[in-house]
Formats: structure tokens, C-alpha cells, sequence
């Protein structure tokens, strides 16, 4: 790839607070397959206002966003797309002649979960986390039927504003859970964070107790969280699915071209690696 980059090659970047390899594997392995004449870096902005600047000044195509930029980035772009504007939360950025618009494709990848994993919505849903993510989840459990659920937040603030636009109950303890779909939405188990990252959202016996467990922490795709789940014999969805399909939606945003599932299949074996 690097023999035939050139003037005219198109770069696209991810910004986030702990920047891993999968997304730059997984955008690159698809432009190499497909013979797109792209590049996709990832960064870690010391300055989130001068990195989005930067999308612009410098013509970069396309930005996808991670904690915890998501809600940061609300007021540097140009457009917010309904995705982006029904929650408040940003996770891709698309340079179109200096014209940024903003999209979250999480809350299309979570929806596609849900529903491929067959989770039944009458299921009642603990979501750990009132951040940029959680807000996709939530908004995605809500369409997608869930009507009982609980945010569970230490911030009062953002945990109770995310519970009541979508008609749950806000706590600040996962204790006294009650069985059903449980989501973490926190950082929690992702591999860097220090003695966070061993540690686990939900007690064990709340894990054990569950009907599902999905976890979007995508680094590692076996989180302490995922691996007590199935420990226990509890069904689970894994971050690395969240990241596969919102980045196979970032793709297309990026370069117009919509990758087969075998392709993107392909593509996110490639990114664990």
C-alpha cells in the first residue's frame, strides 16, 4: 500500500483517547481489497478542537470518533445528520469540500445486533455508562422495543437526563439488578485503562443472573466482562461486532462503496489479528 500512496491519495483518521489497530486494519485491509486509492491512520488528540480543525484545513476525507470525543466534537462540525443529532453524540466525521458532517453509525450497528442475536425486547435492560455511547445504546434499545430499562450512572446529571429522554429509571450501583439484557457502555474492561481494565461493570452475580450480556468495549473482543459471561453459559455480544459493523457504515460514508458481509467478515478477522 505505502509503495502507491500519492498526491491524490485520500486519508481518512480516527480520534480517541486510547487509539488501538483495529480500526486502521480494517479500513485499510478493505482499500487494498477493493483497490480505493485511501489510507486510514489513527490518532491521539492532545487537542480535540485543533484535530478537528485539522479535518478541515488539511482536506483529511473522513474521522471516526471514540471516546472521549464524541460529545466534544458536537460544536466544531457543520452538519449533524439525525443519527448524530437524536443523541448527541458524534462517532463519524465526513469531510465533504470543507463542509463536516457529523453521523453515529454505533446506533445503527447496535440496532443490527439486537436484532441478529434475536434479544428479546421484553427483556428488561441494564445499561452501564451515560456517555457518548451510552447514548447510542439507549436510543437503540428504545427502538428497538425495550421499554424497561435502567441507566446506571455515578453522574446524576448525565445518568438522569440519558434515563428520562428514553423512559428509564437512573441509579448509581449496579446492586439489586434485575435479570434481563445487561450493556456496558463504560470503559471498563478496555485493555489500557489501568486497574480498570481487569475490573468488571456488573457484580458476578448480576453476570450470572443475565439473559444476554453485550458489552461494546471492542479492545480486547474478550473483556473480563465478555469472559465471565461465558463463563457462566450467559449468551453475549462483543464489542468486536459493534466495531466491525459501525466501521463497515463508516466506510461506506467514507468512500461510497458498500463492502459485501464477507468482505467486512473478512476485513474484521484481519483487525484482531
Amino acid at each position: 500500500m505505502a509503495s502507491r500512496i500519492s498526491k491524490d491519495t485520500q486519508l481518512c483518521i480516527s480520534l480517541s483517547g486510547r487509539p488501538s489497530n483495529i480500526g486502521t486494519r480494517f479500513h485499510n485491509y478493505l482499500y487494498e481489497e477493493l483497490d480505493l486509492d485511501f489510507v486510514y491512520k489513527a490518532f491521539r488528540p492532545t487537542d480535540i478542537g485543533d484535530a478537528v480543525a485539522g479535518i478541515r484545513g488539511l482536506g483529511i476525507r473522513g474521522a471516526g470518533v471514540s471516546m472521549p470525543f464524541k460529545e466534544a466534537v458536537l460544536s466544531l462540525v457543520d452538519v449533524l445528520h439525525d443519527s448524530a443529532r437524536a443523541i448527541e453524540s458524534v462517532n463519524t466525521i465526513v469531510n465533504d469540500d470543507g463542509a463536516l458532517h457529523a453521523y453515529n453509525t454505533d446506533y445503527q450497528a447496535v440496532v443490527d445486533l439486537l436484532a441478529a442475536h434475536a434479544v428479546d425486547p421484553a427483556l428488561p435492560v441494564t445499561i452501564a455508562g451515560s456517555g457518548g455511547m451510552a447514548k447510542a445504546v439507549a436510543a437503540a434499545l428504545r427502538h428497538s422495543g425495550f421499554t424497561e430499562g435502567t441507566v446506571v450512572a455515578r453522574n446524576e446529571v448525565s445518568g438522569r437526563a440519558l434515563a428520562q429522554k428514553y423512559g428509564y429509571a437512573w441509579r448509581t450501583d449496579t446492586t439489586d439488578t434485575a435479570p434481563g439484557l445487561l450493556v456496558n457502555a463504560t470503559p471498563i474492561g478496555m485493555a489500557g485503562g489501568g486497574a480498570e481494565s481487569e475490573a468488571l461493570p456488573f457484580p458476578d452475580d448480576v453476570i450470572a443472573a443475565a439473559s444476554t450480556v453485550f458489552d461494546v468495549v471492542a479492545m480486547p473482543p474478550d473483556t473480563p466482562l465478555v469472559r465471565a459471561a461465558r463463563e457462566r453459559g450467559v449468551p453475549t455480544i462483543t464489542g468486536d461486532e459493534v466495531i466491525a459493523l459501525q466501521a463497515a457504515l463508516q466506510f461506506e460514508l467514507y468512500t461510497g462503496v458498500r463492502p459485501t458481509g464477507e468482505q467486512i467478515r473478512r476485513a474484521s478477522e484481519y483487525s484482531r489479528r
